[in-house]
């Protein structure tokens, strides 16, 4: 936006005609307005609203130093070469207008017109002034949390621990044989997060009618298609699942928060990670990032005792937002708005934290081998300061130990946020990125911050430590994993696929012809009742398009029906992962399909069984 300022005597303005279709309906009267600062306006292309709150603070600071008490905005579209649209500038200047009229008497000279105008310039120092306005843009002026900053300055020393104890510096290390371990240390010690072309996920994520980019939101912001939602809610069970069983109290918090919480601003300050923030009325909030907030406003509302201790609460928080950059951006490996599964355990003293790190570092392991993720796919970075190493090596030593692999170790000159030590388990994808999934961080500062107590054994009232817990990670990433882990499979000449128990279909039906349906829809009851997700591929099309339809899909068993298998009661079964056709029996098929998915949730398919009465769903 740029705007002229003329600090005048009077302007004289008066309406002649419309200048263009938009132009807004007015009484064609003439307005003269005296001792005024006139404030000419051009909206541009790139202005966005939010931009008249600075476009205000700039007309203020002018106001106060000529000491006006009346604004006049004259929509001046001259000033710029970049005008916008018509009706974007009118919305901008009417909020504008609405900012001046909170503290000065306010005119807006019409929109649109073509409109004669008197003005008398007072002729002092400050009397003709131009500024130009920007929008607030993420990679230009942001607010920026101090631990951000803080990072910035931290000085990190890189290693490699081996499980046999050894602390080697990680430029010396011989990495002959944890080739993803180099990546990984290459990528991290690089600090550099943006990405020069797509991972190979986002196409998959497109072909398999999981997720897309959702336009009409901000970046970052995805859509989840019947399959993708499937796919993420069967994922959001099993870790809600296993974060219960391990011992923690399932809670819901709000998802918005007072930017003016004493609380609330410092530990903003303190974390690593760019926030949202809403206004309403007069009123400043900031959406979550993680379940942090209400879960540490919940806890020192609580009454603990030291007995309650280790005291775990759990929430999958759909959704946390962070505004990363949008060069960091890519499908659903870094996202702005994201599913976090989010634990908080409330410990007595820094030995169980200790003891309930090591006991999570386990969990997480569980839980990505549940999801279909083993300790090959990832690699396990651990983080600390220098001081921290000095008085714990022994504890974090066991720890590589028990993991069996040679583990990154970045060694912090000092504590830049609010944990010390954090670790977490990192993919590696076709790009050589790295994608931290699950992840503990033991805080030192925000049980005191939120006033969080428990009474000790003598009766006193005590801080605990608190770790932060994420078993899996993002859900999000959780997918870009599986399916980037699938396209590396791929590579390899093997079958790409996911986790029989996400799969949207287990068994698709292929009829020969329509005289088979019937078959095929006794048979997909029969599936139906066995709790397996079942299809009916009832399209005019040939048996080859078919098969290969379903392999696009990557359906892991498919079933071609015709007079052979109504007589023999047999089925040809292709199974994907196998690249093999098998011949057996119904109960046979269903057998093998319950035993590989028993111990998992489980969800229909909220999609037609048949494929003729389904909608196609685009990006």
């Amino acid at each position: 936006m740029r705007i002229l300022c003329i600090h005048s005597d009077y302007i004289e303005i008066e309406p002649k005609e419309k200048a263009i279709a938009q132009a807004e309906e007015i009484e064609k009267v003439k307005k003269r307005i005296e001792d005024c600062l006139v404030v000419f306006t051009a909206v541009e292309q790139e202005d966005e609203r939010g931009i008249e709150k600075r476009a205000f603070e700039e007309i203020k600071k002018v106001a106060e130093q000529i000491k006006a008490e009346k604004i006049v905005l004259y929509p001046f579209v001259h000033l710029t070469s970049n005008p916008a649209q018509p009706k974007k500038a009118l919305e901008i200047l009417k909020a504008l207008e609405k900012e001046l009229a909170k503290s000065f008497f306010t005119y807006r000279a019409p929109f649109g017109w073509y409109k004669a105008f008197e003005i008398r310039c007072k002729g002092h120092a400050l009397a003709e002034l131009s500024r130009e306005v920007k929008s607030v843009k993420e990679e230009k002026i942001e607010e920026v949390p101090e631990a951000l900053k803080e990072e910035e300055r931290v000085k990190s020393f890189w290693y490699i621990l081996t499980p046999e104890g050894e602390l080697i510096e990680a430029s010396k290390f011989d990495f002959s044989g944890h080739e993803n371990l180099e990546k990984f240390f290459r990528y991290e010690h690089a600090k550099s997060r943006t990405l020069d072309k797509a991972p190979p996920h986002v196409k998959l994520m497109k072909e398999l009618a999981i997720a897309g980019n959702e336009e009409g939101s901000d970046l970052g912001n995805m859509k989840y298609f019947p399959k993708g939602r499937l796919i993420k809610s069967l994922l959001e069970e099993l870790v809600t699942r296993e974060a219960i069983k391990f011992g923690a109290s399932e809670v819901e918090t709000p998802v918005m928060y007072s930017a003016e919480h004493a609380a609330l601003e410092s530990y903003l300050n303190r974390f690593p990670a760019r926030q949202y923030f809403v206004e309403s009325g007069d009123k400043r909030f900031f959406l979550r990032f993680a379940a942090c907030f209400g879960q540490f406003l919940m806890a020192s509302k609580a009454v603990i005792s030291y007995k309650h201790l280790p005291l775990r609460l759990y929430e999958l928080t759909r959704y946390s937002f962070r505004r990363e950059k949008s060069g960091e951006l890519a499908g659903l490996r870094r996202l702005r708005a994201f599913t976090m599964p989010d634990m908080h355990t409330f410990c007595k003293d820094f030995e169980q934290a200790k003891e309930e790190f090591a006991k999570q570092f386990k969990l997480c392991m569980h839980v990505l081998e549940k999801i279909g993720l083993s300790k090959d796919d990832y690699e396990c970075a651990i983080r600390f300061t220098k001081e921290f190493w000095e008085n714990h090596s022994d504890f974090v030593k066991k720890i590589v130990r028990e993991f069996g692999k040679p583990v990154l170790i970045e060694m912090w000159s000092f504590r830049y946020a609010y944990f010390d030590p954090k670790f977490e388990f990192n993919f590696i994808d076709a790009l050589d990125k790295a994608s931290a999934l699950s992840t503990v961080q033991i805080d030192h500062e925000n049980a005191k911050r939120f006033g969080i107590t428990f009474v000790d054994e003598q009766g006193k009232e005590k801080h605990p430590y608190i770790l932060h817990c994420s078993p899996s990670g993002a859900i999000e990433r959780c997918i870009y994993a599986l399916l980037e882990k699938a396209w590396m499979q791929k590579e390899k000449g093997k079958a790409p696929c996911l986790p029989l128990w996400l799969c949207p279909v287990h068994v698709r039906l292929c009829p020969v012809n329509d005289s088979f349906l019937e078959d095929c829809e006794r048979l997909a009851r029969f599936f139906e009742e066995q709790g397996i997700r079942v299809d009916i591929d009832d399209r005019n099309e040939s048996v080859e398009r078919k098969i290969r339809d379903a392999e696009h899909e990557w359906i892991p068993y498919i079933v071609v029906f015709g007079e052979r298998e109504r007589k023999t009661g047999k089925l040809s079964v292709r199974v994907r992962k196998e690249r093999s056709i098998s011949q057996m029996s119904k109960e046979e098929l269903a057998e093998d399909i319950k035993k590989q998915i028993a111990k998992y949730p489980f969800r229909q398919l909220s999609l037609p069984k048949k494929l003729t009465q389904r909608a196609v769903f685009t990006h």
